[in-house]
């Protein structure tokens, strides 16, 4: 099976301004989540609108390519990625992962997770969740969770903590429940992506500002797989001194 790895990546961000440039101990952001998508995926591409990222992309010997400024979400620039590189490429690809662009601790396991998904001929839109383990998780605001089938598909996304257990005081709620965050990688088939992305924006999709949600509403399935690997993304300046802790550690 072959598969492209997009990493979509903007400059601008309303807490962290040029986060894919940060450094993180000398290496820059975007460069460290594509090294770890290469250790999986053998094509992996850079997907933005600015040309500072893309120089610094080809500096680092990473592909990247030029997309449209005009983009409301990383799918809809997944797609154009994948059209360009498609055109330029003799190769076809059976699936497409959207890998998010701001997690540079990610690990190659969730990538080997998300792509075994698409083992069964029938998945056509698959993502990845993750146990709560920390009661914390459940009162962090920038958490989305998600509830799903006895089959892993999923039936909501929201960013309230779901289900709602009546009666009982939140902090005590992983005594009764298991609950599960949602890790923004997505795999689609190329066929999905192109289906999605030309699909209306929907009420739950804008109110909840969760794009995948989009899909739910028009009756799609998508698949879910867990993994036990967490995911840090670095959205502001304490998540990105948080992040150099970590890796000055693992690498020092």
């Amino acid at each position: 099976m072959n598969i492209l790895g997009v990493i979509p990546a903007r400059y601008g961000s309303t807490r962290l301004e040029g986060k894919p440039l940060v450094d993180i101990c000398g290496k820059t952001m975007i460069q460290r989540v594509y090294e770890q998508s290469r250790k999986v995926l053998s094509h992996v591409v850079v997907a933005t609108d600015d040309e500072r990222i893309e120089n610094a992309v080809k500096a680092f010997g990473g592909e990247v390519v030029m997309t449209s400024k005009a983009h409301t979400t990383g799918t809809n620039r997944c797609l154009e990625a994948y059209e360009i590189v498609q055109e330029k490429s003799d190769l076809n690809f059976d699936a497409v992962i959207n890998i998010q662009g701001d997690e540079p601790l990610l690990e190659p396991e969730q990538i080997r997770c998300l792509v075994s998904c698409f083992d069964d001929p029938k998945t056509e839109l698959a993502t990845l969740v993750m146990p709560v383990a920390n009661e914390g998780d459940l009162f962090n605001e920038s958490e989305v969770f998600v509830v799903f089938d006895k089959n892993k598909r999923a039936l909501y996304f929201s960013r309230s903590v779901i289900p709602h257990i009546r009666g009982v005081h939140k902090t005590k709620w992983l005594q009764h429940h298991a609950f599960y965050k949602h890790l923004g990688m997505y795999g689609f088939t190329t066929s999905s992506l192109k289906a999605f992305a030309e699909m209306e924006q929907t009420k739950l999709e804008l109110t909840e500002s969760l794009e995948q949600n989009r899909w739910l509403e028009n009756g799609g399935v998508i698949k879910i797989e867990i993994t036990q690997h967490d995911s840090i993304p670095v959205d502001t300046i304490d998540d990105l001194e948080k992040v150099r802790r970590i890796i000055s550690g693992i690498e020092h």
